[in-house]
């Protein structure tokens, strides 16, 4: 895996803006700005910026619900003020304010959202399909939870996607826990991956707290899928470090997730240790760590400003949505 400098740089900035974005949405939704709900993706970084950075503009995305798209977006070059102004109800959002949760941004290979764990799988397929059709060497990326693992859409779109050999890279963000159950409580076997095998793909496990062993198992996976070498299966193993989604209580086993898990996760902080690798390579200087993170702060505050600034969806809005011209 060669990285330039500047590929290396990209990484940990676009950790850094999740990161700081995340903690505004935390924040806001306290608040009371963001209307709806927040699912945090504090920790799993990488799992998002190592798996999306480097794409073509082309290549489709269906991103994780963790973090409500944040990284997946920025990793792929997309604007975050569009999705902020989304979770605010706003016009200027992604989805008119309309859905406040989902975001849509076609000109990067994003069309949407579900609220339906499972129902992305089959979506993915008719995506996959399209890119082979295409002939222009597209990939589909269809990033799931462990809890979506169980759903009987994704046994049946990884078997299509296989015997029809669709260029699709199928990634379970594996955090060990689908909101509150333990994924040990739902699966039998230790790793997610496995499943791969019955369906004739290649299956690998990668850390999803190390953003270049994320790149590295996603990257080998989109290679193949570039060659006509159809499906894979990554999972990559992350930890949260909040609640499922803010409001809710941070349960597993039916008590109090304990301590040690979430601070075992944050001694293994991707933004912080990649930082810190950075930063012993010579690649960063502190000065550029300080810069890095005042220009994130930056476009915070803007993103904040855009969004309140922003008006709210008018009644002219429901009757473009409801009815074509």
């Amino acid at each position: 895996m060669n990285l330039t400098k500047e590929q290396l740089i990209f990484l940990y900035t676009s950790m850094v803006r999740t990161r700081k974005i995340d903690e505004h949405c935390v924040k806001a939704l306290q608040e009371g700005k963001i209307l709806g709900f927040f699912h945090s993706g504090q920790g799993e970084e990488a799992a998002a910026v190592g798996g999306c950075s480097f794409l073509n503009p082309d290549d489709y995305l269906y991103p994780h619900h963790r973090g409500h798209g944040l990284g997946y977006l920025i990793a792929k070059g997309g604007d975050p003020k569009p999705l902020v102004a989304e979770h605010y109800g706003k016009v200027t959002g992604g989805c008119k304010g309309l859905s406040g949760f989902h975001h849509t941004d076609p000109e990067i290979g994003i069309f949407g959202g579900s609220g339906t764990i499972g129902s992305s799988f089959p979506v993915s397929v008719g995506w996959g399909l399209a890119a082979k059709k295409n002939r222009r060497k597209q990939v589909t990326l269809s990033y799931f939870g462990d809890g979506g693992s169980n759903r009987g859409t994704l046994h049946e779109a990884m078997n299509l996607s296989s015997v029809w050999k669709l260029p699709i890279i199928w990634i379970c963000q594996n955090n060990g826990v689908a909101q509150f159950m333990p994924i040990s409580d739902a699966y039998s076997k230790e790793d997610i991956a496995d499943l791969a095998a019955g369906y004739d793909m290649p299956g690998v496990v990668a850390d999803g707290m190390d953003v270049l062993a994320v790149h590295e198992a996603v990257s080998a996976a989109v290679q193949l899928a570039r060659a006509g070498q159809g499906p894979s299966l990554v999972e990559l193993k992350t930890t949260r470090f909040r609640s499922h989604g803010e409001g809710n209580p941070d349960v597993y086993h039916n008590q109090a997730r304990p301590e040690e898990i979430i601070q075992a996760a944050k001694d293994k902080d991707p933004v912080r240790t990649y930082g810190q690798a950075l930063l012993e390579q010579g690649v960063l200087t502190e000065e550029d760590m300080d810069r890095i993170a005042s220009e994130a702060d930056e476009e915070v505050a803007q993103i904040e400003k855009f969004a309140m600034e922003s008006p709210e969806p008018g009644p002219e809005l429901l009757a473009a949505a409801l009815y074509a011209d």
